[in-house]
């Protein structure tokens, strides 16, 4: 059960991400279980699990980063194809799941001049099923809870929203932003400078 304390206001540190992070994860957008949007009012992306399997040993929980879509494959009245992103990444124990499912929300674009980071309301992308998703996340928010109703859930995943919209607005965030605008995506250039940073900071 989410415990009744406060939550810290940004997750991870201001110079950047630590190790593990960034991590990098690829698929195409599948079906999920159809209740992120339906129930909850909170529209999701899932991506394969299997992505994971290059990562055994990452926790469950909640995560932020950015989110590219394949502009060959996405189709949208905006030119925009990279967004910041929420992700759940485990079993969701108020749904009691028993399969890890890997679920995005795709967050509108940040405005880095404005302190306001508390969603409205839930950004809502048309459906874009096989589109090819890459995900770099940048840091974990908190781990997987239960809750005692829907509308608790909900209030929990503002709050997710809200840290992560402040979390990327941090310099040293924004500049994975530019770097995925200018490749379309996440370059090899990223993954073998996320590497390498791994590597100093151990």
């Amino acid at each position: 059960m989410r415990p009744d304390t406060p939550r810290p206001l940004v997750a991870g540190p201001d110079d950047g991400p630590a190790p593990p992070f960034p991590i990098t994860l690829f698929g195409p957008v599948i079906k999920g279980f159809g209740r992120g949007s339906k129930e909850l009012g909170v529209p999701t992306a899932n991506i394969p699990p299997e992505t994971l399997e290059k990562y055994p040993d990452l926790p469950t929980g909640v995560y932020y980063g950015v989110a590219a879509l394949d502009p060959q494959k996405f189709h949208h009245h905006s030119s925009v194809t990279v967004f910041p992103c929420v992700l759940s990444i485990g079993y969701n124990p108020f749904y009691k799941n028993t399969l890890k499912s890997i679920e995005v929300h795709i967050m509108r674009p940040i405005d880095t001049t404005s302190s306001d980071s508390t969603p409205s309301s839930f950004f809502q992308l048309p459906d874009f099923y096989s589109t090819p998703m890459n995900l770099l996340i940048l840091g974990f928010i908190r781990p997987e809870y239960d809750y005692v109703s829907k509308e608790a859930l909900i209030d929990d995943i503002k709050t997710d929203c809200a840290v992560a919209v402040r979390s990327l607005q941090r310099p040293a965030y924004q500049k994975y932003f530019k770097q995925a605008i200018e490749t379309a995506g996440f370059s090899s250039e990223i993954e073998s400078q996320s590497d390498s940073q791994s590597k100093e900071r151990l």
